[in-house]
């Protein structure tokens, strides 16, 4: 702001956190007629656009590019070696997050959303105390609040950022591709690091505690990312706990996990979660409850125990997703407007993961669904024999779709669809409005799918579910 109101300003929402929920609903809250403040204490975007979602996947674009000049050649394409500027991605990836920054400003302004630079800390009636950043302070109070402060990467002892130790904050800011690279983590984040690294040329090694990686998916899709990772020559050690590491002279370090086992690298990912951020957030005075966790404790309706309180995104326990948050933070609105709304069904949320190959996927897997004590009835056909994914040269993966059993034996509700493969985080819209709108096999097998596409393994996997079949 060029002027800072030191008297209170009144607004019908104060929004504290400028990431996908706090910026999603100070302007869907906008666009409903509300007198909006939104404070952030960085730039606009959050962590999703500044440190996470939009630069890691610039990243694995350029990955994408490395992969198909290195095989052009069996399109017909002859060409030299490919080699990698990673100082040219930096900047590509820097061009995009500032425009994207700059494009959410320009929607605050065109909305007439009043944006506070500085660090809000709420207090009672709703009252939110601002620290701007250039050192002076105001007091604004709106008729409802939402907390949106997002969340941090978490850290494992004796792993302290510097150096070659780095979180997914630092790692975003590299310069160069580091020849030796240690992920410790393999969830979502990590195997996407894991995906861009090995792609890009560098030996990766993935050290994950638990006994797979990915932990969580459906065994099938799981199994197919892992027999895709070994012919990246990315090395997976599960089960394993990192104990420590010792910096080398020559800037990198020597991790030392398992039974003693020890690895040198260049640079080490960690890659263990986020945990909420609630850290600033004032909250005296309030009926706000910070979880021993950390979470941000909210009804269905993302209303905390403070009257006009709402928090929504990572700070509170749901799916840390910016498309939940964008779900959450209209949720929220609504209710203030007293719409009514129903709450998100958490359980059939779309999910993706954007290494190669990539992975999507709404409701249970075959696993969880047996373990709710459900009769199901599932298919899964592979990309292998599609004919679209055999032109673009991806042919390894599959859909896999969980329905219930109906009593006579056949398939009947659609209740989870699971894809990994080419593209299948832009092909799970299909399978996720037929998750929600709780549609049936036979139903959804009545729909035509284009031919030659990706999509249309999808619709013949459903197909096949009626006793019947074309190609699948």
């Amino acid at each position: 702001m060029s002027e800072v109101v030191r008297t209170t300003e009144q607004f019908d929402l104060v929004v504290i956190g400028g990431g996908p929920g706090g910026y999603g609903a100070a302007l869907y809250a906008a666009s409903a007629g509300m007198n909006v403040a939104l404070v952030e204490r960085d730039a606009l975007g959050g962590t999703c656009l500044n440190r996470g979602c939009i630069p890691a996947k610039a990243f694995l674009e350029t990955a994408s590019v490395y992969r198909h000049v290195a095989h052009a050649s069996e399109f017909g394409i002859e060409s030299s070696s490919p080699a990698v500027n990673f100082a040219t991605t930096q900047a590509r990836k820097r061009k995009i997050v500032d425009g994207l920054v700059k494009g959410i400003g320009g929607m605050c302004k065109a909305r007439k959303v009043t944006v506070f630079n500085g660090t809000g800390s709420l207090g009672a009636n709703r009252t939110v105390a601002v620290t701007l950043a250039d050192g002076s302070s105001a007091t604004i109070q709106g008729a409802h609040v939402i907390l949106a402060a997002g969340s941090v990467p978490r850290t494992i002892p004796g792993f302290d950022r510097g150096g070659p130790i780095m979180t997914s904050d630092e790692v975003l800011d590299l310069e160069h591709v580091p020849a030796r690279v240690a992920v410790i983590g393999g969830g979502a984040i990590g195997c996407e690091f894991a995906s861009t690294f090995a792609d890009l040329g560098a030996t990766v090694t993935i050290l994950e505690g638990l006994p797979k990686i990915l932990p969580g998916l459906d065994t099938d899709v799981a199994n197919v990312v892992v027999k895709s990772f070994k012919k990246k020559n990315i090395d997976i050690r599960t089960g394993v706990a990192v104990k420590s590491h010792a910096p080398t002279a020559s800037g990198g370090t020597v991790v030392t996990f398992g039974e003693g086992e020890t690895l040198e690298v260049d640079a080490v990912v960690v890659s263990v979660g986020r945990r909420p951020y609630a850290d600033l957030l004032g909250l005296t005075g309030t009926g706000v409850v910070v979880t021993d966790r950390g979470f941000v404790d909210v009804d269905p309706w993302c209303r905390t125990n403070e009257p006009g309180v709402y928090a929504v995104g990572d700070l509170i326990n749901t799916p840390q997703l910016a498309h939940v948050a964008y779900a959450e933070a209209i949720l929220a609105v609504k209710h203030m407007l007293g719409e009514d709304p129903l709450p998100i069904a958490y359980d059939r949320v779309p999910w993706a993961i954007y290494c190669h190959p990539e992975v999507a996927w709404a409701g249970p897997g075959e696993d969880a669904a047996k373990a709710a004590g459900l009769d199901v009835v599932v298919a899964k056909h592979q990309f292998r024999a599609n004919s679209r994914a055999q032109i673009l040269g991806e042919i390894d993966g599959l859909v896999k779709i969980v329905a219930k059993k109906n009593a006579d034996g056949t398939a009947g509700q659609i209740l989870g669809v699971h894809m990994v493969g080419p593209w299948v985080t832009e092909q799970l819209s299909g399978g996720y409005l037929a998750v929600n709108w709780e549609a049936t096999v036979a139903e959804v097998a009545e729909f035509i799918q284009p031919h030659p596409s990706l999509s249309e393994l999808f619709g013949e996997t459903v197909l096949s579910m009626t006793g019947r079949s074309l190609n699948a």
